[in-house]
């Protein structure tokens, strides 16, 4: 399967470059002019991996970057930047970015951060996949209401109401869905459905803007409506309606 690639910058000439280059490589390749039309791509489209300029007015760079890792934490992201500095080097690493280029960069460069980002994408989200025990996964789920909850399709449907999940809000319900009644710490929840380990400490706030996201969509199908559980302190479990 062809990766996706989002190229974000403002100057039209750099944009169309970073994309005839990366499209020849043969990746699946959109752009965006500007910060918001970045953010609003990827809330409806899967964004492997992020190539965003510092410099962009209105939202920059790094504004891109702190809502892509709420709404897509798993897009792997390449910041581009003319005007390199130890600050905004630190903010970067701050960010989870992957890699920090300075402008102009070279082909050679640009696609082995490309590459390299891809990659780890991949060990991510395999380490996951071990950790869910996917053998055993349950794609389909069929409630007492007639509510299904396809994960596979990442979607939730009753009647002719139909919510989508993204790839994130997906894993996290089938995780909980498959192990009922079971609280999960909230280190093991950004372990097993974002890919990576964190602090006790950083987990909760990783999770927090998930977890509402989910629990907004939920509010329209009844019987999941509060099913998404607290534990104080703890984590979080799913309770049936039962």
């Amino acid at each position: 399967m062809k990766s996706n690639i989002l190229v974000v910058d403002d100057e039209p000439v750099a944009r169309q470059s970073l994309t005839d280059i990366l499209k020849l490589e043969g990746y699946t390749v959109s752009s965006a002019p500007n910060g918001q039309a970045a953010v609003e791509h990827i809330r409806t489209h899967t964004v492997d991996l992020l190539i965003v300029d510092l410099k962009m007015p209105g939202m920059d760079g790094l504004d891109v970057v702190q809502v892509v890792n709420q709404i897509s934490p798993e897009t792997e992201v390449i910041l581009l930047t003319a005007y390199g500095s130890t600050e905004t080097a630190i903010q970067a690493l701050r960010l989870r970015i992957h890699d920090y280029l300075l402008k102009p960069a070279s082909p050679v460069q640009i696609l082995a951060s490309v590459k390299k980002g891809l990659s780890r994408r991949t060990t991510k989200f395999s380490h996951a996949a071990v950790s869910l025990d996917t053998e055993s996964g349950q794609d389909v789920f069929t409630l007492k209401d007639g509510t299904t909850v396809d994960i596979a399709r990442r979607q939730i449907k009753h009647k002719s109401r139909v919510e989508h999940l993204t790839p994130a809000e997906g894993r996290l319900l089938r995780v909980l869905m498959e192990n009922e009644g079971r609280v999960f710490s909230h280190r093991e929840l950004v372990l097993l459905v974002q890919g990576y380990d964190t602090t006790q400490r950083e987990a909760p706030e990783i999770l927090r803007p998930l977890v509402s996201r989910l629990r907004h969509k939920l509010e329209n199908f009844p019987s999941l409506s509060s099913q998404v559980v607290s534990v104080r302190g703890t984590g979080y479990l799913y309770e049936s309606d039962s």
